[in-house]
């Protein structure tokens, strides 16, 4: 028997890194998801070196990564239907990520209270028993959430029809 919050978790992920430019100029790639958790990876790129000399990547690609995880595993663990905010996100930064790797972020949704997510995750280049940063965040559901969700929704779909009718002519 399938479980139905994961078929439409499912649907949906093209939709979950794809539909957010600032994830997609970022790079960021969807590993997985399922009800209240989300696993997203930063590809090592040179774009992403926050300090030439040691390549190490750039704090802020960590902390948008990690707030894009957290964003949607709280997605997700509120049943996958509800655009939601970042209404409070805390990092704690361990060590610099390892020049050359990839960072992984794991989320997991700890509470669903009405509108309202809590999340918890942490980010690793390989160790998950040696995190680059962990995070917690609030997440809640807004009307101009739902909105922008709508608004890339129909962007995404608007490229991906674009992209398969140019695919079609060639």
């Amino acid at each position: 028997m399938s479980d139905p919050i994961q078929d439409k978790l499912d649907t949906l992920a093209g939709l979950l890194v794809d539909g957010s430019p600032h994830a997609m100029a970022l790079g960021l790639k969807l590993v997985s998801v399922s009800p209240g958790e989300a696993v997203i990876r930063a590809p090592y790129e040179e774009a992403s070196i926050g300090d030439p000399e040691t390549g190490v990547m750039h704090g802020g690609v960590v902390t948008a990564l990690l707030d894009h995880a957290c964003g949607t595993a709280a997605f997700a663990g509120l049943g996958g239907d509800q655009a939601v905010a970042t209404l409070d996100l805390r990092l704690d930064y361990m060590r610099p990520a390892k020049p050359g790797h990839d960072v992984i972020a794991v989320a997991k949704t700890i509470k669903v209270s009405g509108l309202i997510a809590f999340v918890s995750a942490f980010a690793h280049d390989g160790d998950t028993d040696d995190p680059v940063a962990t995070a917690h965040a609030a997440f809640m559901v807004s009307r101009a959430s739902q909105a922008a969700a709508e608004r890339a929704k129909a962007d995404f779909d608007q490229q991906a029809a674009a992209s398969k009718a140019g695919g079609a002519s060639s």
